[in-house]
């Protein structure tokens, strides 16, 4: 029996998540896609979220952005955003390198301060991300322990 292709195996993922939670994500998902289709898309479903990286290639460390899905919700996360200029003061976070804007819907990333801060993390980017080609899907990662992708039902 063949293995899942990549977005099947991404599919189940999102599966996990509350419907709104999964809806969100796929949506940022798409969105991301289709702003950044040179991009390869690594997938890391880890112990504590979902993590989508969008980056030049198969180097983690090389990715831009990602998409973090938990049970709390939606994120885009600025992988090196601690210096992004950020007048609208969107960016949230105290680490030493990444910050990040919670998402309430997909149309959050078509907001003229998101995409000028997306704007910014790509013109630092180095390598960058390819402006032509078709960025691929890759399954860098999955946790055989995790923490629950839905919240706690009250009084459980």
């Amino acid at each position: 029996m063949a293995a899942p292709s990549p977005s099947r195996q991404l599919a189940g993922f999102i599966a996990k998540f509350t419907p709104e939670t999964a809806k969100l994500a796929r949506a940022a998902f798409v969105v991301m896609r289709r702003k950044l289709p040179a991009a390869t898309q690594l997938v890391y479903d880890n112990y504590n979220a979902l993590a989508i990286g969008f980056g030049p290639n198969l180097r983690a460390t090389d990715a831009v952005f990602s998409i973090a899905v938990t049970s709390r919700g939606v994120v885009l996360y600025f992988i090196y955003g601690v210096g992004l200029p950020d007048p609208a003061g969107l960016l949230q976070g105290s680490g030493n390198q990444g910050r990040y804007i919670r998402l309430k819907s997909a149309a959050d990333l078509e907001t003229p301060a998101i995409r000028a801060l997306m704007a910014a993390a790509l013109a630092d980017a180095d390598p960058p991300i390819p402006k032509r080609g078709r960025g691929v899907l890759v399954i860098k990662a999955i946790s055989k322990k995790q923490r629950p992708r839905r919240p706690a039902k009250p009084g459980a």
